[in-house]
């Protein structure tokens, strides 16, 4: 638990263990100061007849809390920005004992010096009641230095608190004005976390880099299994709070799922914001997303994980709110998210339910003009998407990095010998593939299960291939897609030496990019789709020669010859094509010798 800071003479352990506790208050993102939080600012401040700051971020998390004496409290310098010129994402709130809810000059220099996004003043009077509230925010520059606005005292009933939190924005913008943004403009700076192997961080730094972050430093520790309240150990997340200090790191990303607990115990020791992997995952996809159904997708997957991860407040807090048991306001709010996301997830889930109906549809449309379907599954970045290009004269975004492509496209290819099929680009696979997002992304992914054909597409100049691989058998088979016939390709083979594909002889080696060995990839898709493929030599009269039109879109056309009764007609069809023929002309199909 963080500590409380400043002037602790005289005060009683116990009220200190109580004030700790507020570093865990739950204060929405549109909250300004919650009635409650600043009635126990009240009541504590005038039983300790002495000033208490708290410092809030952004994201409504107390970030530093410190006791003064009657008249101020000391308060240091917390930035949540690396910018030395913008607003720091913090707000101090602090109270004024016995006295007015005025902003004195002091507290408006520290608003200047600070860069505070606001500062707030509570009076508080004899009876721990809040007398006002005023506050003030930074507005345009004269001559370099922003210049601060104060508000109206108000009631605390009568608190404005999205229109606070939205005046911040707009000081946000406002000190921006004649200045130069580049410095804010760049990358997250992350320091990268792991236990499992460094094979595992090399791919966490990729994906990093793809959701846009400056990789400044990694850790790695080996362990069995990750340690239970902070992932890492309570010693070496001393150690990483120290070293994201020195590389001065934005963020830390995690190498594995995190639970609640991990991540808040996190959070509390190394004082920046903690991302696992699951959160970066799904963070690429958000940015990635193009499709109604694609955004859908992620939104419900993100909601999904972030309703697992809501952590109640504690007794204490609920005892100190005036609450029995666990009814407090604490975890009144944690219900209310809780309901709010679940209300969320159920409208989210219903589009997504009509978007499968229309899928659906499609689907079934395909399997009545017998188009069979061959689908590109495989490892992100291993190149699906040129191949895609390359097979269909597609255009589909292609970029060197992971998932630099999202949402599930298809194109008709024909094949060199007659016939056509078509081909269904699926999202590319990882290792510790998200739950939220098999789940989120079951019906694009229900594509590769009701292929007729797997192209698995591997990456031949990558060292982890047959681990990669790997990932990619497991992840088809929790989607039960293990009957289909299979052709493993190496792709980049132009950046491989031969000894490379000895893993894996007998798959096709091509190269998307520059078109090498896609006549043998075609030749092989062709044989797969007509595996049970029968020959059929049937008699069609001159009066129905809308059959043959039929036979050719059903079928593989070998050769036509008129006779004086009709045409013979010769092909290759599949079973259930030619099944569905008979059924419509028995007469016809009957002396077929099918």
């Amino acid at each position: 638990m963080p500590d409380i800071h400043g002037n602790l003479e005289g005060v009683r352990k116990s009220t200190i263990a109580e004030l700790q506790t507020l570093y865990d208050y739950p204060i929405g993102r549109d909250e300004y100061l919650p009635q409650e939080l600043a009635g126990i600012l009240g009541r504590y401040s005038c039983a300790l007849n002495r000033e208490i700051s708290l410092y809030i971020s952004r994201e409504g998390e107390v970030i530093d809390i410190t006791v003064g004496d009657t008249a101020s409290v000391p308060l240091s310098d917390v930035r949540l920005r690396r910018s030395q010129k913008r607003l720091s994402r913090v707000r101090c709130v602090h109270t004024h004992p016995r006295g007015s809810a005025e902003l004195s000059d002091v507290d408006i220099t520290a608003l200047k010096s600070l860069w505070l996004d606001s500062m707030c003043a509570l009076g508080v009077d004899t009876e721990s009641n809040i007398t006002g509230v005023q506050a003030a925010f930074l507005h345009e520059r004269v001559n370099g230095e922003p210049q601060p606005v104060c508000t109206p005292i108000l009631s605390l009933r009568r608190l404005p608190q999205e229109g606070w939190m939205d005046e911040i924005a707009l000081s946000d913008q406002r000190v921006l004005q004649g200045e130069d943004k580049r410095e804010d403009d760049l990358p997250e700076r992350a320091l990268l976390v792991g236990i499992d192997s460094n094979e595992s961080l090399d791919e966490l730094a990729a994906l990093a880099e793809s959701a846009g972050a400056e990789v400044v430093g990694r850790s790695f520790q080996r362990k069995t299994r990750p340690d239970t309240a902070t992932y890492v150990g309570s010693g070496k997340a001393e150690e990483l709070a120290l070293d994201a200090q020195a590389l001065e790191a934005d963020v830390i990303i995690v190498d594995d799922e995190l639970t609640g607990a991990q991540l808040h115990n996190l959070e509390d020791i190394l004082r920046v914001k903690v991302v696992d992997r699951t959160t970066l995952i799904l963070d690429i996809f958000a940015q990635r997303a193009r499709t109604a159904e694609g955004r859908l997708q992620v939104s419900l997957a993100q909601l999904k994980y972030q309703s697992s991860r809501l952590i109640g407040q504690g007794l204490v807090l609920s005892r100190l709110a005036g609450g029995i048991g666990t009814r407090g306001p604490g975890e009144s709010k944690l219900e209310i998210d809780r309901r709010r996301i679940r209300e969320k997830i159920t409208q989210l889930r219903r589009e997504l339910s009509e978007l499968e109906s229309q899928r659906a549809l499609r689907r079934k449309a395909r399997e009545k003009s017998a188009i069979p379907v061959v689908a590109l599954v495989g490892y992100t970045n291993t190149g699906k998407s040129t191949l895609l290009n390359r097979l269909s004269g597609a255009d589909v975004y292609v970029q060197d990095r992971l998932f630099a492509t999202l949402d599930a496209v298809s194109r008709n290819v024909k094949l060199p010998d007659g016939g056509e099929f078509l081909l269904v680009d699926t999202v590319g696979f990882i290792r510790k593939l998200p739950t939220e997002l098999v789940e989120a992304f079951h019906s694009t992914l229900e594509e590769a299960a009701l292929a007729d054909v797997l192209v698995l597409v591997g990456d031949a100049s990558s060292p982890d291939m047959l681990s990669q691989h790997a990932v990619v058998e497991d992840v088809l088979a929790k989607l039960n897609a293990t009957g289909q016939p299979r052709i493993d390709v190496l792709n980049k083979c132009d950046k491989a030496p031969a000894e490379e594909f000895a893993p894996l002889p007998h798959a096709v080696r091509i190269s998307a990019m520059t078109g090498e060995g896609i006549d043998d990839l075609l030749a092989a898709i062709a044989k797969a789709l007509r595996g049970s493929e029968c020959k059929v030599s049937v008699l069609v009269p001159f009066d129905q020669y809308a059959v043959i039109g039929e036979i050719r879109q059903q079928g593989r056309v070998l050769s036509e010859e008129y006779l004086e009764n009709g045409t013979k007609v010769t092909a290759m069809m599949e079973p259930a094509a030619y099944g569905r023929l008979a059924a419509r002309y028995p007469d016809i199909m009957a002396g077929s010798g099918a």
